[in-house]
């Protein structure tokens, strides 16, 4: 069974290697040509597809809107520019901080 790391590794390698593709070809490309507010308005729209599936659907329609909201964050990171490492150098400066306090540091 693979990980979620490994898993993301590899969507996030894919993602990159489609962002010059064809958008005749390629759904990733054809997101990416339309640029990050596009990429963004899609992230949204699976942000919510996921709300509803956690409160009113089965467990298996929520891990497949979760794999879409997955696929289409690293879309929009893509678009942005900021690399999965970026957001696993954010994970890791947060590791053992308090939710709680770290949100408050970003207040102040």
């Amino acid at each position: 069974m693979t990980t979620l790391g490994a898993a993301l590794d590899e969507l996030a390698r894919t993602i990159a290697a489609r962002a010059g593709a064809d958008p005749e070809s390629s759904y990733t490309a054809k997101l990416l040509a339309k640029g990050v507010n596009a990429c963004a308005k899609k992230l949204g729209e699976e942000a919510a597809e996921t709300v509803i599936a956690a409160v009113a659907e089965s467990d298996e329609a929520l891990a497949g809107e979760a794999a879409d909201l997955i696929y289409h964050l690293l879309v929009t990171l893509q678009a942005r520019g900021v690399s999965p490492h970026a957001v696993a150098a954010a994970l890791e400066r947060r590791k053992g901080v308090s939710g709680i306090a770290e949100k408050a540091s970003r207040q102040s």
